[in-house]
């Protein structure tokens, strides 16, 4: 028998889960984003213990790429690539916003609705991008500096569900905008197992060398002088 292992440490729930297709075996989550790196080998290797798996069982590594915490991204996708290089198997890439719109999808059940996950980017800045509920993207995934205008040609087209812990920021810029806010912050074991089953079985599979964290913006460090 063989798995799907996903990774998710882009934003700040982290999630690792083990999944016999599209099913959700066991899962472990930390809240603390801090600790994603230390949580993550040990999250791994407990999965397996528990559930009985052999590491060489495992047929996939997912992962979401983000966009999200800067280190958050580079802490899961390093971790992606060296258990694919070592076991040789493939790499499932998933945007994070993307992950995030399937979960809100399953949770309302409404076709008629758009879907606007929103990551806080600091100050008034958020990653988003706008998907209908078959996930095919309205607005590509981007980093964008709110306004009151920002998303009103959508929303004038169709209601927009907007979720994420980057909504609160826009709650109040225009309360007549058609549009309803829900409590989604975090994605679902169950969205993240169906989506790196589906691409799986797609065959639909990352370059393990040449796959790139999507940052959407510049990643700026600070260097002490």
């Amino acid at each position: 028998m063989e798995f799907i292992l996903n990774i998710h440490t882009s934003t700040e729930t982290a999630v690792v889960n083990l999944c016999d297709d599209k099913y959700v075996l066991s899962s472990m989550h930390n809240t603390e984003p801090k600790q994603h790196a230390g949580f993550l080998h040990s999250a791994i290797q407990n999965l397996l213990e528990e559930n009985s798996v052999e590491i060489n069982q495992l047929k996939a590594i997912g992962v979401t790429i983000g966009p999200g915490s800067y280190t958050g991204i580079r802490v899961g996708l390093a971790t992606a690539k060296g258990l694919c290089y070592a076991l040789k198997i493939p790499m499932i890439t998933m945007n994070t916003l993307e992950v995030m719109a399937l979960t809100a999808i399953n949770m309302v059940k409404n076709a008629d609705c758009f879907y606007c996950p929103m990551l806080d980017a600091r100050r008034m800045e958020v990653y988003t991008g706008v998907y209908t509920y078959y996930l095919k993207e309205v607005r590509a995934p981007e980093a964008i500096i709110l306004n009151k205008n920002s998303f009103s040609e959508i929303a004038d087209r169709m209601k927009m569900i907007i979720f994420g812990n980057g909504s609160e920021k826009f709650k109040n810029f225009n309360p007549d905008l058609n549009a309803s806010f829900i409590d989604c912050d975090a994605i679902s074991d169950a969205s993240f197992a169906i989506m790196s089953a589906n691409k799986y079985n797609e065959k639909l599979f990352a370059d393990i060398a040449y796959a790139e964290p999507l940052y959407l913006k510049d990643f700026y460090s600070n260097v002490n002088k």
